[in-house]
């Protein structure tokens, strides 16, 4: 069966937008997975169609209301794999999550507006939250097609090149390497000649892996002092348990 991923939005207009062209859009054409949306305010009952409310406590903004959202969730419920309601609170979407979602039947992404969704219908559900990371945006959705590209190219059939997703960055652990192509020399806007680092020209296999291998560790020693830390560790462990 296709992986499949449920969205619930106020905005269903929005998709599937990027996820409709390049790679995800190939494999959607392709069946490789499967996308539907579905409209919360259609969940409404009363003749204005609401789906928020001011937030108890006073404040700014308004809220989703549970019995809204909760009845969108239980028309999909029969749907495959977690609930996620998109939140800057959640568990921090990675290459490993995306790993672990992109191998179950697929996800059922609740995508919240305003200042979010009512407490309540995320506990009743035990629905799981996950961040794109430390920053707000206007509203779940942006996040749920970040989250649902980054499992479509982990499905079987959805690249090309299986050497080349499992060279990406994170896949080891690190950063990836710095990238060239033709012509050979160029000329940048200040008129310096750039060269190509001479081991990719050499023909040599095994030359070029180290390199890419060595990069890849500067750029994450670099950029990324917690990855290679972990990636440290995991260097070091391995090398005790071949002892």
């Amino acid at each position: 069966m296709s992986w499949r991923a449920t969205v619930l939005t106020l905005f269903p207009e929005m998709f599937p937008g990027p996820l409709g062209a390049s790679l995800p859009g190939k494999a959607l054409e392709k069946g490789v997975w499967l996308l539907e949306t579905l409209d919360i305010r259609g969940f409404a009952r009363n003749k204005h169609r609401s789906v928020d409310d001011t937030p108890f406590g006073g404040g700014a903004g308004m809220v989703m209301r549970p019995d809204v959202v909760d009845a969108a969730i239980e028309a999909v419920s029969d749907r495959p794999g977690p609930v996620i309601y998109l939140s800057p609170r959640g568990r921090r979407l990675d290459q490993e999550l995306a790993r672990e979602l992109a191998g179950g039947p697929g996800v059922t992404l609740l995508c919240g507006r305003y200042e979010g969704v009512d407490q309540r219908v995320i506990d009743s559900r035990n629905i799981v939250e996950v961040s794109l990371g430390d920053f707000v945006l206007s509203g779940g959705e942006p996040a749920a097609m970040a989250l649902i590209d980054a499992c479509v190219r982990l499905l079987p059939g959805a690249m090309g090149s299986e050497e080349s997703l499992s060279e990406e960055s994170f896949e080891r652990g690190l950063l990836e390497y710095p990238h060239y192509t033709r012509p050979q020399a160029w000329i940048d806007h200040g008129g310096v000649e750039r060269v190509v680092p001479e081991v990719l020209t050499s023909g040599h296999h095994e030359k070029v892996r180290r390199w890419r291998l060595a990069e890849a560790e500067r750029i994450t020693a670099e950029r990324r002092p917690d990855l290679w830390s972990a990636y440290e560790e995991d260097r070091n462990s391995a090398s005790k348990d071949v002892r």
